[in-house]
């Protein structure tokens, strides 16, 4: 059967054909634009093409305005160690001695509500290919995700599909996951995050960035075939808001392949080993419409594709189909003409297709043929490059300033508080869905599960390794946005600081709802300047992110989310620091850093204890990031310490809990020491603070330590073998905790324990 595309010939002559571009996402005046720029109207793969790489997803076109500002605030010391930044497929950090590292995280929202085992799969593979295209090993994955109510139907649909594919992805490729969060949360239902981190490793000299140079070099697409899944899928999943039965929208959800995945990671490794590769890119978003015309755009000549030679596993595809097509476990390379047979058989000895699809030309225009007809031609950097950019409207909302007055929270009993705090959605165990992961595969993982960031050894030899840890709050952000960024920088930062690893770059991956509501785009501007600015007052760069809107159902946005990623390196993973108390035989000394104030806007307590209507209010935790360095300097080189956690959600009580919960050591911890209000001290969620042990003969020289570098610091406490948490003169059993905090969710979700599941 031969297939009839739309060809620029007949494009040329039939100007008033009406075309469906409002359908692919399309602005009455950006479809103008597109046939100002050809002269004509566009093709239907030429209209596919713009739409794909115009939508929102791809072309950041309402959030580049207020993007630049993480390069308009970067000085020249921050960037020093930046070899791939902003704007590439991930960023990539030198770590010294010719070594990288690269990481980046990205969403993968709207696809995961649709089809959450696939949408979240896809999303792992997504990112995983992201950082092969840097020329890194991939060596370890992480995950950020968002859901309705824990107790809500759709709830029960989404989580456990959701984390059955991520552990089925990651699981299946051999990359340990090291770590994450999940957050229950109203605002998320209908509109689930999936957010999904990748770290790679990589020699400095192997970098790899996507660009086509070298008129008459190759173009050629290796991986799997290309099939009719996933079309449409940045423009009509990532790039819209979600309506009542939007889950319905399976086509455009992609089908993931792991196995394929994993050869093609090796495949990759070697074709970069044998030198053969002048520029790549991944296909993801956008497919082939992506991948063609940013390599073009960025390269120095031109680029002509015949589509007849793309490996196919659909019939009777248009050239629009094929361009679109967002199947995954496909890559796009570009090879100079003598080393096209060393390619293929690289290619060959993995088993992973491969063809030659186009070369590099003179010129500007991307040339694309279709069965000897040409469907498109136009400057590639029109379609890649040139998306309209929009300042759209902003302003801080009139219900702002009522959110942010303080209604007070309710008391408990300390011990009935911890209990309720540790057996909420929001606290209990995630071991419900980290044990359906595999974080000890490729055998460098040091720490991970319950650990404060995820610690891996990138060489055996020196013992030499990275932390990385990505934190968000979408509560405190909707108090104050600004600060709310800050809070989820300050707390990656702090939890891969505990660890003795030394900060070296920041990712971002932010979600938020409809950039045409002014109430969004200032959310999204405040917690943009908050961030760019609190990486200038730490001192390390903003690497790369990704932004994420059209999160919201109907005309409900979800809280304003800024995941943020911190990457630290450590010479020796060894002398890592652990969270857990009780591993010595002697007691240990617990002591306090820095400064407990009656901080409860934002807070657990506040969502468990508040009243109808009155579950968020006030202003988040206030922090001063120099707080944060003075804490990262604490940790570096201290061999004083016999364990170190951070104090974030929940506050000291539940930090405390966490170091003694899995050794069954009691502790007893003398709150009046932080201050003078005993269910401040124990639930305030007042930042840049960290618990420490110690033994009695070091506590010295920690409060000696801590008074050098200006943080407060006070003894709060010691383990010892009742078995019991003490609060003042409350005692409750650490096995009643436990029990509270590990049942939660297994009582929600008993009924889907993945098949994948792995036991611990």
């Amino acid at each position: 059967m031969t297939v009839h595309n739309d060809t620029v010939e007949q494009a040329s002559t039939s100007p008033e054909q009406d075309q469906p571009f409002r359908e692919l996402g399309l602005k009455d005046d950006e479809y103008q634009r597109i046939r100002d720029i050809l002269g004509r109207r566009p093709t239907d793969a030429e209209l596919t093409m713009y739409s794909v790489m115009w939508s929102e997803h791809c072309s950041y076109k309402s959030s580049k305005t207020h993007l630049r500002y993480f390069g308009e605030t970067m000085t020249e010391e921050m960037g020093e160690k930046i070899l791939a930044g902003i704007g590439e497929n991930a960023g990539v950090v030198d770590i010294g001695d010719g070594n990288a590292v690269t990481f980046r995280v990205e969403s993968h929202n709207h696809p995961s509500y649709v089809e959450p085992y696939q949408g979240a799969a896809t999303g792992v593979g997504g990112i995983v290919r992201d950082i092969m295209a840097m020329g890194a090993r991939p060596i370890a994955v992480m995950d950020q995700l968002r859901f309705g109510a824990a107790d809500a139907p759709d709830t029960k649909r989404v989580l456990p599909g959701v984390v059955e594919g991520i552990g089925g992805y990651g699981n299946s490729l051999g990359l340990p996951n090291i770590g994450g969060e999940t957050v229950f949360d109203e605002s998320y239902a209908g509109n689930p995050l999936v957010n999904a981190l990748c770290v790679g490793t990589l020699k400095v000299d192997d970098l790899k960035l996507a660009f086509a140079s070298g008129t008459g070099n190759k173009v050629m697409l290796f991986g799997s075939r290309t099939g009719l899944d996933g079309i449409g899928g940045v423009s009509v999943l990532a790039s819209d808001t979600f309506e009542d039965g939007a889950e319905r929208k399976l086509p455009a959800v992609q089908v993931g392949d792991p196995f394929a995945e994993k050869v093609l990671i090796e495949c990759c490794l070697d074709l970069y080993n044998a030198g053969v590769v002048v520029g790549i890119q991944d296909l993801g978003g956008a497919g082939l419409a992506c991948a063609t015309s940013e390599l073009a755009a960025a390269g120095d000549g031109g680029m002509e594709i015949n589509l007849d030679n793309v490996p196919l596993r659909a019939a009777n595809m248009t050239a629009a189909e094929i361009l679109a097509s967002e199947s995954q476990e496909r890559m796009c390379a570009v090879v100079a003409p003598e080393n096209v047979e060393k390619f293929r058989e690289i290619c060959a000895h993995w088993d992973v297709t491969c063809a030659e699809i186009g070369e590099v030309t003179t010129g500007e225009h991307l040339i694309i043929r279709h069965q000897g007809e040409v469907v498109v031609d136009a400057p590639a950097a029109t379609i890649a490059d040139e998306a309209p950019v929009y300042d759209r409207p902003y302003a801080r909302p009139e219900w702002q300033d009522e959110l942010q007055e303080f209604n007070g929270v309710e008391r408990a009993s300390l011990s009935d508080a911890l209990k309720q705090l540790v057996a909420s959605p929001a606290l209990c165990s995630r071991d419900f869905i980290t044990n359906q992961y595999d974080r000890y595969v490729r055998g460098n993982t040091v720490q991970s599960h319950h650990a404060d960031s995820g610690v891996l050894r990138i060489d055996e030899e020196t013992g030499r390794g990275v932390a990385v840890s990505a934190d968000a709050s979408g509560r405190y952000t909707k108090l104050d946005p600004n600060m709310g960024a800050r809070l989820a920088l300050a707390e990656a930062y702090r939890n891969v600081a505990v660890t003795g690893a030394r900060p070296v770059a920041i990712t971002n991956c932010l979600n938020y709802g409809s950039p045409e509501n002014p109430d969004v785009m200032w959310q999204f501007r405040e917690s943009v300047h908050g961030l760019a600015d609190g990486a200038v007052e730490l001192g390390i760069p903003v690497s790369g992110g990704n932004v994420s809107f059209y999160n919201q159902t109907g005309e409900e946005p979800i809280l304003p989310t800024p995941v943020v990623g911190v990457l630290g390196v450590m010479d020796d993973v060894h002398r890592a620091n652990g969270h857990e108390l009780g591993k010595r035989t002697e007691p240990e000394v617990v002591i306090a850093l820095g400064e407990t104030r009656d901080e409860f806007g934002g807070s657990i307590w506040q969502q468990l204890a508040g009243s109808e209507g009155n579950m968020l209010s006030g202003l988040p935790p206030q922090v001063d990031l120099a707080n944060e360095k003075r804490l990262a300097d604490f940790f570096a080189d201290n061999d004083l310490l016999t364990a170190a956690h951070d104090v974030s959600e929940g506050g000291i009580a539940v930090a405390a809990f966490e170091m003694v919960k899995r050794t069954g050591k009691g502790l007893n911890l003398n709150l009046e020491n932080v201050h003078e209000d005993a269910f401040v001290a124990a639930f305030s969620e007042s930042a840049s603070r960290v618990l420490v042990g110690t033994t009695s003969d070091r506590i010295d020289g920690v409060l000696a330590r801590a008074a050098e570098l200006g943080i407060p610091a006070a003894v709060i406490g010691e383990t010892n073998d009742s078995g019991n948490l003490t609060l003042g003169e409350e005692d409750i059993a650490l096995t009643d905790l436990v029990a509270a905090w590990s049942t939660t969710l297994p009582d929600l979700f008993g009924h889907a324990v993945g098949a994948n599941s792995v036991v611990e």
